[in-house]
């Protein structure tokens, strides 16, 4: 029986992740920050760990409990939405804190293991937005395109040890908590010179479509953990599929 560690499973793409891995039948190791019993069904093939991925210690604790793992699903990230320039430098640090280095340090604790199993996958989930940026989210798409970066590199470097790294790209969502969980870190992020152009974001965002699920993301997540080829990006969602698909370059480009 295999095991996967996701980070962040206290609601949206880490809690459907770490239920839809279970129905798969593998052992789940569903960590946040505070641990909630009560989000996922009881299961002898379940353990909630706390995990804080912005602290060290927390994450050798972590591991420690959990013990090997054959899949790693960095899921665990922050939002932010508000104009760059209101936006002060310790929130920006506050959001690569969680959504940039939290990865990197997870990735770097469970490497040893990987390593001298020559076995294991990383899976590291970012945003459709760094497919096509869009405005108001810039330090947010900062945070996850550095992310995309770093992923495609060290998939060539842990590739000579048997170990892969994927990337997995949802869309757009908004039936998951990226403002709600973040609320007090954007207030006044939109000063008056920005009302009223934030007021048109908001009414295209409301007027999208297509949009993706929790469930597109924790059956992306899924594929891409037992993916045995070459692929690295995965999106997630009809939306993220289709600006994949435009951002290939054409035959003749």
């Amino acid at each position: 029986m295999k095991t996967v560690l996701i980070t962040g499973c206290s609601s949206g793409y880490g809690l459907e992740t770490a239920r839809h891995f279970l129905s798969q039948g593998w052992r789940v190791i569903a960590t946040m920050r505070t641990p909630r019993e009560d989000l996922l069904p009881r299961d002898e093939r379940l353990r909630i760990v706390a995990l804080d991925v912005t602290n060290p210690h927390s994450i050798a604790a972590a591991l420690e409990a959990s013990g090997p793992i054959d899949v790693l699903v960095n899921n665990a990230g922050i939002g932010l939405l508000g104009a760059f320039e209101a936006t002060p430098m310790s929130t920006m640090r506050e959001v690569f804190e969680t959504n940039t280095f939290g990865v990197m340090a997870m990735t770097q604790a469970v490497l040893p293991q990987f390593r001298a199993r020559r076995a294991g996958v990383v899976v590291n989930v970012t945003s459709s937005a760094t497919l096509a940026p869009m405005p108001l989210v810039a330090v947010y798409t900062a945070s996850k395109t550095a992310i995309e970066g770093f992923t495609g590199s060290l998939a060539h470097e842990l590739a000579a040890f048997g170990v892969r790294v994927k990337l997995v790209q949802p869309g757009y969502a908004p039936s998951t908590n990226f403002t709600s969980n973040g609320q007090s870190r954007m207030e006044g992020l939109i000063p008056p010179a920005y009302g009223a152009y934030a007021q048109q974001v908001f009414a295209s965002f409301a007027g999208i479509s297509e949009v993706t699920t929790a469930s597109d993301v924790a059956e992306t997540v899924w594929r891409a953990a037992n993916d045995e080829t070459g692929q690295l990006r995965f999106p997630a969602g009809a939306d993220a599929v289709a600006l994949a698909r435009s951002n290939v370059p054409s035959a003749s480009a």
